[in-house]
């Protein structure tokens, strides 16, 4: 027999008036809705409806994971430092972590990812190539510093991860363990019901050679992903990539030098000279690790700071100040060109491609120079792909129009490689009898992400409208009337239940009209309305996503729901 739930003894209160702090859908319908509670900026109480929620999603995770060989553990979420500092990642993650000292001076962290201690467990229970390949996983709570909590649990400073290791002797052991991967979480985000996109992205701090996020696409979505109609290739606009074949310099006139007082933005420049902005080299300087760096673009576009720091990672990347000016009176703000710049790296997009042919600063106050050359006048120290990407830039692949869409992350797996393996020198008794170093891969899935995400998704004007799978009952009872009509309510609840559904039965003293407002609200895939009829044995029954419903005996209201729900 399933479990009934009468809302006159649960746990919940539902509100008329979402947070006044509430930006998106997700965060307004799971606090007026019952399932969750703010505790502080960032971290969250899960009320009995989105403690069943989170369950579920964990549920599925969990089915999946052991499908293809992996094995639960839990590790602990308080850390100590030192593995963080062996790795590089307490410099890497840097604000981020939550770090604390104990009452002897020893040195903790709260875990954010647990690369390094997963590496340390599995070295310490494999010493051969027998003993892989090998998947552990863990379903924990996780923790980041984060500058600005936001967004209800979608931006949390505590929040619910599933993070699983592989663990394989050769390279071609980690790519079979990652396509592992790969397909358990295409079935999980698809029993989900949840709208996802498999993007390539970049592995950043994390390192290693190759990652791919799942993204679900939402307006509320922090992330920007790009898209191809024509192929189906799709990327975070971080990792999109831009090739550009070298010109033919030598069709360009030589260098010259041109006045352009009061011309220090790229609009006033190219009103000036009347060219298209796209003609024009923006020179953005920034520091990284302290040192001044400039980075070349197309005066049209924008640099994607972001990007750039993610391409440059670990390094700090920040935008150059007035007193970093100050260090250097030979770079002019506004006025500033790649061509004769002592001791400053030269970055720039692809688009910079030799032989092309600029308008740029020319180093002195109110002068530009025309016919700047890559190759000839200047030479890139490194080529970045840091443009903000557009709408109909061309895709990689095929060469079509890009289209651009918000999703919210929702998983992202990574071929790390030997990066943590390296740092802890984890090497098992390979099948040459040498000793051969282990090889990993990192795969995480936000589970209490993914609760926010299918509510941005599915709700709609009247509430939340969870997918069966992940829903806190298969039917809502609502008793529309007085106690006759809840007498007969509970009892139906009874022979759901008995038959195997989830119940949530209202029998709370309220007025029909506010029974059903919750009941939307609450989003459960079916409700079930026992109302006037009843004493003609005539239920309700009524579709949650599309509003539809359908007038039926009350003895087939059993069979009628398992049909509905499969």
């Amino acid at each position: 027999m399933a479990e009934i739930r009468r809302m006159s003894t649960m746990t919940l209160k539902t509100l008329r008036d979402a947070p006044g702090d509430a930006e998106t859908a997700s965060h307004r319908l799971l606090v007026r809705a019952g399932y969750v509670r703010r505790a502080a900026a960032g971290m969250w109480t899960w009320l009995p409806l989105g403690k069943r929620v989170l369950d579920n999603v964990a549920r599925v995770v969990r089915e999946e994971m052991d499908a293809i060989g992996g094995q639960e553990v839990q590790l602990p979420a308080l850390l100590p430092r030192e593995v963080y500092e062996a790795s590089g990642r307490a410099e890497e993650y840097g604000d981020l972590l939550f770090r604390l000292t104990d009452r002897k001076g020893a040195a903790f962290v709260l875990g954010p990812t647990h690369e390094e201690l997963f590496a340390l467990v599995a070295q310490e229970q494999m010493t051969s190539y027998r003993d892989l390949p090998a998947i552990l996983y863990q379903i924990q709570t996780k923790y980041r510093d984060e500058a600005r909590p936001r967004s209800g649990v979608l931006r949390g400073r505590e929040f619910q991860m599933k993070d699983s290791y592989s663990f394989d002797v050769d390279d071609k052991g980690l790519a079979a363990s990652y396509e592992l991967h790969r397909g358990a979480y295409q079935r999980i985000f698809d029993r989900l019901g949840l709208d996802y996109r498999i993007c390539s992205a970049i592995s950043g701090a994390m390192g290693g050679s190759e990652s791919e996020e799942f993204l679900a696409p939402a307006a509320a979505g922090e992330d920007t992903f790009a898209d191809c109609p024509a192929c189906g290739f799709a990327a975070n606009t971080e990792a999109v990539r831009t090739t550009v074949a070298p010109a033919d310099g030598s069709a360009h006139g030589p260098l010259e030098e041109i006045d352009t007082p009061g011309t220090p933005t790229i609009e006033t420049l190219a009103a000036r000279l009347g060219v298209p902005a796209s003609a024009t080299l923006k020179n953005l300087l920034v520091t990284v690790d302290g040192e001044i760096t400039a980075v070349g673009v197309p005066g049209d576009r924008e640099v994607d700071l972001g990007k750039l720091a993610e391409l440059l990672a670990p390094a700090q990347v920040a935008l150059v100040t007035a007193e970093d000016f100050a260090t250097r009176p030979d770079l002019v703000r506004g006025y500033v060109g790649p061509q004769g710049l002592a001791g400053v790296r030269y970055l720039a997009d692809p688009r910079i491609a030799p032989g092309t042919a600029w308008v740029t600063g020319a180093n002195r106050p109110d002068t530009h120079a025309r016919n700047v050359v890559c190759g000839r006048d200047f030479e890139v120290d490194a080529y970045l792909d840091v443009v903000v990407v557009r709408d109909g830039d061309p895709c990689p692949a095929c060469g079509g129009g890009l289209r651009l869409g918000r999703a919210i992350e929702v998983g992202h797996i990574f071929r790390l490689g030997r990066k943590y393996t390296d740092a802890c020198r984890f090497d098992v008794l390979g099948r040459d009898g040498r000793p051969a170093r282990v090889t990993m891969g990192s795969y995480g899935i936000g589970v209490s992400r993914t609760v926010a995400a299918l509510a941005e998704q599915t709700a709609d004007d009247k509430g939340l409208c969870w997918p069966r799978e992940v829903a806190p009952a298969d039917v809502h009872v609502v008793a529309a009337g007085k106690a006759v009509q809840t007498q007969a309510a509970l009892a139906l609840a009874e022979r759901l239940a008995e038959s195997g559904l989830r119940v949530i039965v209202d029998d709370r003293p309220l007025s029909p009209g506010v029974k059903f407002t919750d009941a939307e609200l609450i989003g459960v895939p079916r409700i079930l309305v026992v109302g006037r009829r009843i004493g003609e044995g005539i239920v309700e029954l009524r579709d949650r996503r599309t509003g539809t419903s359908t007038e039926l005996p009350e003895t087939d209201a059993v069979q009628r729901l398992w049909e509905d729900l499969g």
